[in-house]
């Protein structure tokens, strides 16, 4: 009888407690696209000589500029990424096409010392341009030869500090 009592009066608790609610979902982080080990995720800088030409590529958009030419800018809705070739298509305020194309291949601009990550097509205006590219933060860093990549993080830093 003992036994019975002890069972109902633990039942009887258990049914009173507030059931454990299940801990939310964890989204898994969005994965790092990359294209030749540079993060798509950042701002880009496609450029190139003969005639001298850049465009930025930014979260939304593609800004060209070029010598005597005018500044045209393209909304896009984000990257395409298929094998080793990354691609944007945007358009221009008046409705004109502006594709650039990313192939992870090294790249010389065939004017200074200095070699890019990727190789770079633009498509602007009824012109193909060929190019280099890399994150604007590689360029802005890179010296006058050599490789132009994002330095490593210092692993000697504090991140504390």
């Amino acid at each position: 009888m003992r036994l019975i009592l002890s069972a109902v009066v633990v039942l009887a608790l258990a049914a009173c407690s507030p059931e454990a609610e299940a801990p939310p979902p964890v989204e898994p982080p969005a994965p790092v696209l990359e294209l030749g080990g540079v993060p798509l995720d950042q701002p880009l800088r496609a450029l190139g000589t003969e005639p001298f030409w850049g465009v930025d590529v930014t979260a939304d958009a593609l800004v060209y500029s070029g010598v005597d030419r005018p500044e045209r800018r393209a909304t896009h809705d984000g990257v395409e990424l298929m094998g080793t070739v990354a691609s944007w298509r945007g358009t221009t305020p008046d409705g004109a096409p502006m594709d650039l194309i990313l192939m992870a291949t090294e790249c010389s601009d065939g004017m200074s010392d200095r070699t890019y990550p990727l190789t770079a097509r633009l498509e602007v205006g009824g012109e193909t341009l060929n190019g280099c590219a890399a994150t604007v933060s590689a360029i802005m860093s890179a010296g006058e030869s050599g490789l132009v990549v994002d330095a490593p993080p210092d692993a000697s830093a504090d991140p504390a500090s």
